[in-house]
C-alpha cells in the first residue's frame, strides 16, 4: 500500500484536533449551516480540525461553503463570492446561512451565533472582526496576463519600493518549492503598495521578475508571504489550493498550513480536486460537497468520480481504509468468476464515512449502479444486510485477522510467504522469526506491515500486506467464499 507518509507527525494531528474540541481558539469558525443557499437546504458543515479540505465535482457546492465561511467577518464583501447580477440571480431571496464560532472578545466562555441572510435584494448580518486572507484562482494568472502590472513592463521601470523577503517566508516556501529561494524580493509597483510582483535571483547570480517565473512559483511564494505576515488567528481561504503546482508542492503547501495552524493559531479552508492535497489530513478535515449534499471524511477524488458517474462502473464498495480496499481486492481475484473492471473499491477513513457514503449513494435518485459498505470485523454492530452493509472476515481488524490467520499456520505456509515477499525460498526460517517476533512485540496492527517489512531488509510495507492477503486468501477459501457470497448477485459476472 502505497500510502504517502506525511511528515506532519500524528501528534500534531491530535494536538490540533484536541485544541478544536476543546474551543482553545481565541478566534475559530466551528459550524456552519446552509439553510438555503444555491442547491444546499439545511446542510451542516462543522470544522473539527484547522485545516479542510472541501472536495467535489464542479459546480458542487465547494465555492459555495468557502464563500458561505467568509460572510461570517467583516473582512469579506458577500459580493466576493455572491454577488448578484439584476433579475438573472432572483433565486437568491431568502438565502440563509447560520454560523457558530468562537470569539473570545465577544464571549470568553461560549460560542458566538450569527447570521447572514439575503433578503431584499440585499444581505443582512452581523458579521465579526477577524482578519481574513482570500486566495482565489486568479493567483496563478501569469505576471505577463495581469494588466495591473502592466506599469512594470518595459526597460525603464524601476519599482516604487523594494523589499527582502522575510526568513521565514524565503524558508517555508522553498520547502514547499524544493529549491533554495534566497535573494528574492517584493516589488512595489507603485508608492500605494497596493500592486506588487516578485523578483528573484538565478543561480548564476542574475536578476529575473515574476514575469518569468511559473505560476506555481510566484504562487507559492505569494500565499506564505502573506500567511506569514498576517495575525494570529487569520482565516485562511484558498481556492484549488494545487493549481499551478506539482502533486509534491501540494502535499507540502497542506503540510505548511498545518503548521502554521499550529504556529499562528490559524484557520484554513481551501477547495481542490487533488488526491495529494488530502493526504496529509485526517478523515474529519475532509468534507465533499456532492450537488446539494455534504459528507464528512476521506472521500477522495476517485471515489467521488465513481459516485457522481465520471466512472462507469456495475457495483461500488466503500471500506474502512486501504488494508481494508486491498483485502476486498485480493478477495474477488482469487475468488474467480467476477469482472473486477467494473467494480470500484473506495477507502473511505473510517467506518462512518463509508456508512454515510453508502447511504448517499443509494438515496440518489440518479444512481446508476449500486453499492455496497464492508465494514470491519470489529464493527459487526453496524451491519445491516437491508441497508447493504456487511463486515470483512474475523472479529477484529483486517489486519490482525490476517496476520492471525497466517500465523497460526505458519509452518505450513511459510514457503509460500517467503516466495511472496519475493525472498530466496531458503530464507524461510527467517521469515517465520520475524513473523512471530513482530506479533509478539507490535502494538498497532495497522503498522505491522511497515515493520516486518522493516526486518526483512527493507521490503515495503505493501508488498508484505499484499504477500500475507494473497497467503490468507488461499489458505482460508471459505472466508473468501463468504465475503463474496455477501455480495450475491450484485457482483459483476464474467461472461463464461
Amino acid at each position: 500500500m502505497s500510502e504517502y507518509k506525511s511528515e506532519i507527525r500524528p501528534s500534531m494531528i491530535t494536538d490540533l484536533e484536541t485544541k478544536v474540541s476543546k474551543d482553545s481558539y481565541g478566534k475559530y469558525l466551528k459550524k456552519l449551516t446552509l439553510r438555503k443557499v444555491r442547491g444546499f437546504t439545511d446542510r451542516e458543515i462543522t470544522f473539527d480540525f484547522p485545516v479542510t479540505a472541501l472536495v467535489g465535482p464542479n459546480g458542487g457546492g465547494k465555492t459555495t461553503i468557502l464563500g458561505a465561511a467568509a460572510l461570517a467577518y467583516k473582512d469579506v464583501s458577500p459580493g466576493r463570492f455572491f454577488a448578484k447580477s439584476g433579475k438573472y440571480d432572483a433565486d437568491m431571496q431568502n438565502w440563509s446561512i447560520e454560523y457558530e464560532l468562537i470569539d473570545k472578545s465577544l464571549n470568553s466562555r461560549l460560542p458566538v451565533a450569527r447570521t447572514a441572510s439575503f433578503k431584499q435584494l440585499k444581505w443582512n448580518r452581523k458579521a465579526v472582526d477577524r482578519e481574513v486572507l482570500v486566495f482565489g484562482v486568479e493567483r496563478t494568472v501569469p505576471a505577463t496576463e495581469r494588466a495591473n502590472l502592466k506599469k512594470a513592463v518595459g526597460g525603464s521601470f524601476t519599482a516604487a519600493k523594494e523589499v527582502q523577503l522575510l526568513p521565514e517566508v524565503t524558508e517555508h516556501a522553498a520547502k514547499i518549492l524544493g529549491r533554495p529561494i534566497e535573494g528574492f524580493q517584493q516589488l512595489d509597483i507603485d508608492a500605494s503598495g497596493r500592486v506588487t510582483m516578485f523578483s528573484g535571483v538565478t543561480q548564476r547570480g542574475e536578476e529575473y521578475s515574476e514575469f518569468h517565473f511559473g505560476a506555481g512559483e510566484a504562487s507559492v511564494i505569494r500565499i506564505v508571504a502573506e500567511v506569514e505576515a498576517a495575525s494570529n488567528g487569520a482565516i485562511i481561504l484558498i481556492e484549488e489550493i494545487e493549481n499551478g503546482l506539482h502533486p509534491v508542492a501540494t502535499r507540502r503547501m497542506v503540510e505548511y498550513l498545518i503548521g502554521v495552524a499550529r504556529r499562528k493559531s490559524c484557520q484554513v479552508l481551501f477547495t481542490t480536486h487533488s488526491n495529494d492535497a488530502l493526504a496529509p489530513l485526517p478523515s474529519k478535515a475532509i468534507w465533499s460537497a456532492l450537488h446539494g449534499n455534504v459528507l464528512q471524511g476521506k472521500l477522495d477524488v476517485k471515489a467521488l468520480r465513481t459516485i457522481t458517474g465520471q466512472i462507469h462502473a456495475q457495483l461500488a464498495i466503500f471500506v474502512e481504509d486501504q488494508f481494508a480496499e486491498l483485502m476486498v481486492t485480493t478477495a474477488l481475484r482469487t475468488h474467480g468468476g467476477v469482472e473486477l473492471d467494473a467494480i470500484k473499491v473506495h477507502a473511505m477513513g473510517g467506518a462512518q464515512p463509508a456508512i454515510n457514503v453508502n447511504e448517499q449513494h443509494e438515496a440518489d435518485p440518479t444512481t446508476t449502479f449500486p453499492s455496497v459498505c464492508l465494514l470491519d470485523g470489529d464493527q459487526a454492530e453496524h451491519a445491516s444486510p437491508d441497508h447493504r452493509i456487511y463486515t470483512l472476515p474475523g472479529t477484529s481488524s483486517p489486519e490482525a485477522h490476517v496476520l492471525n490467520q497466517v500465523s497460526d499456520r505458519l509452518d505450513e505456509l511459510a514457503a509460500k510467504l517467503t516466495i511472496a515477499l519475493l525472498l530466496p525460498i531458503e530464507q524461510q526460517e527467517r521469515v517465520k522469526r520475524v513473523v512471530r517476533q513482530r506479533a509478539l512485540t507490535n502494538w498497532d496492527r495497522h503498522v505491522i506491515w511497515e515493520q516486518i517489512g522493516e526486518d526483512l531488509d527493507f521490503t515495503s510495507g505493501h508488498t508484505v500486506a499484499s504477500a500475507f492477503l494473497a497467503i490468507w486468501a488461499q489458505s482460508y477459501p471459505d472466508e473468501v467464499s463468504r465475503l463474496v457470497n455477501d455480495l450475491g448477485d450484485l457482483l459483476p459476472r464474467r461472461e463464461q
